[in-house]
């Protein structure tokens, strides 16, 4: 290492370092790459399952402006069901999935920090002895002269530093800071999911505790109509096959009733993995399901291309495939990474640290390392391509998400209206089934008809009645489904009113949600 003693020496390094620092700011501003730009998609001016606007629901919703970072509020309050709201906390607070996604976006943060590291110099300090041998050409001595091995200490601070030349850093700071966006984005929807998925899972279990409570009447129904059959049968009214025909009717209730009761525990044990509890220590209380009366305005298509978590996770990943494509082309360009250390050295430990034991070096050439790309095989050109080819792919699997987002609209739209026909035809179905049951037993027991009748006229009740009931329960799931492709519920929460739900006050997120 070469020994600087002179002060005006040192100077003038400062000012070569001034200059260069600022040939270095210039060059930094020749960042290479496109700049991103949304691409255009079709966004209907409507949707045409929509129905028209009904001013008597106008004020329960509000369309808010289009932001995938909305507090979206607690949605699920709409339904007016407490049992839901403790349910949607509880999953809120321990499922698995969501605090798998929380670690995610800790990681794309990680990876942030770590890509924003190579802004800064990255600066060591040593410690410790070498030993050398320098050539007699280095030391201007003749050839045949052995030269000297010496010892040095050194105690010295290592700096290097890698210029932002053509955006080179900035490509990829802006590549991580897009991924740890997607990141985000994609927690939100794995949050929203949750959500749905609860509330569905909830209304569906209520759904079969309706079906269970039909078929335990129905049983009871049918013993009743077995004890009357062979009463009458002892009596010698009516043959045997009537007392088979019963017994028929009513083992095949009993059967349907185990078989719905089987659904019904598959259907708790899945509410209790999303709850992030064993099955074994989660248990659901009976609960017949109540018509789900909330009706949910959709608002404009065009806002559904920024609330949907999920397409905006697809934007981001364009975001992040477009600075690579310029993270790939500075690679065409000079890369400049600087070097230095600064410290003492000295041949013995003693003087070691004494004034005159300073020594410093700046890089192999003049202060810095130029390092020119000048043939690669190619290598360079397949990165650019391949650094564009993945914004295409990016881009059509964003649209691709636009029309599934519209496509998962316009389904739950009709499904709702459509169901509301449905649901009145088949209660007037289960009415009219119930009067014919009725007049089919009056005549039985006045001996006008066969037992078979009334066994008709019972399944028929039992059918209409479950349809119904099952008619019901989709159209709960079916408004739930609406609030998930509409990307979540809207509302006015203020961070203050948030809480512990909230930590980060401008997202909804969950105890689970990783701070910033």
């Amino acid at each position: 290492m070469k020994r600087f003693d002179s002060v005006t020496g040192w100077t003038r390094m400062a000012r070569g370092a001034l200059l260069s620092g600022l040939m270095l700011s210039l060059l930094a501003a020749c960042a290479v790459g496109p700049k991103y730009q949304r691409p255009d998609v079709q966004a209907p001016a409507a949707f045409k399952e929509a129905p028209a606007a009904n001013a008597q629901n106008e004020g329960t919703w509000k369309v808010a402006e289009p932001a995938d970072d909305a507090h979206r509020g607690q949605w699920w309050t709409i339904f007016g069901d407490a049992k839901l709201n403790d349910l949607e906390q509880q999953a809120l607070a321990a499922n698995q999935d969501l605090k798998a996604a929380a670690a995610r976006v800790q990681q794309s943060r990680a990876l942030l920090a770590s890509a924003r590291s190579a802004w800064f110099p990255q600066i060591d300090a040593g410690f410790g002895p070498t030993r050398e041998h320098a050539s007699p050409a280095s030391q201007f001595l003749p050839q045949n002269s052995g030269g000297v091995a010496t010892t040095l200490w050194r105690a010295q601070t290592t700096v290097s530093y890698e210029a932002d030349l053509f955006g080179r850093v900035s490509s990829n700071v802006a590549a991580s800071r897009a991924d740890a966006q997607q990141s985000e984005a994609l927690f939100r929807s794995v949050q929203l999911s949750l959500q749905a998925d609860v509330a569905a899972n909830y209304f569906s279990l209520r759904e079969l505790d309706t079906e269970q409570d039909l078929y335990r009447r129905t049983v009871a129904l049918r013993e009743d109509g077995l004890q009357l059959v062979e009463r009458r049968f002892k009596e010698g009214d009516i043959s045997e096959l009537d007392v088979a025909q019963a017994r028929n009717s009513l083992a095949t209730a009993r059967a349907d009733a185990v078989g719905i009761a089987r659904q019904r525990a598959a259907s708790e044990h899945s509410l209790a993995i999303l709850l992030g509890k064993a099955p074994a220590d989660f248990s659901f209380p009976e609960t017949p399901l109540d018509p789900v009366t909330a009706r949910v305005p959709p608002g404009l298509p065009s806002a559904l291309l920024e609330r949907r978590p999920d397409v905006a996770a697809a934007e981001r990943a364009m975001q992040a495939a477009n600075a690579r494509i310029g993270l790939a082309k500075s690679a065409y360009f000079p890369q400049l990474d600087i070097t230095g250390a600064f410290g003492f050295e000295s041949a013995t430990l003693g003087d070691l640290f004494k004034w005159s034991s300073r020594a410093f070096l700046l890089g192999p050439i003049a202060g810095t390392a130029l390092t020119m790309p000048l043939f690669d095989g190619g290598k360079r050109k397949a990165g650019v391509q391949q650094a564009n080819a993945q914004y295409d792919e990016n881009v059509a699997q964003y649209r691709q998400q636009v029309l599934i987002a519209f496509r998962e609209v316009e389904d739950n739209l009709s499904d709702l209206r459509l169901l509301d026909d449905q649901i009145h035809q088949q209660n007037e179905a289960v009415a009219a089934s119930e009067r014919a049951s009725h007049l089919s037993d009056t005549q039985y027991k006045e001996g006008e008809v066969d037992y078979l009748n009334v066994l008709d006229g019972e399944r028929t009740v039992l059918v209409s009645q479950v349809q119904a009931s099952q008619l019901n329960g989709a159209q709960a799931v079916a408004t739930v489904n609406l609030i998930r492709a509409l990307g979540g519920g809207w509302g006015e929460v203020k961070a203050e009113d948030v809480g512990a739900a909230d930590p980060g006050g401008a997202h909804e997120r969950s105890p689970n949600y990783p701070r910033s």
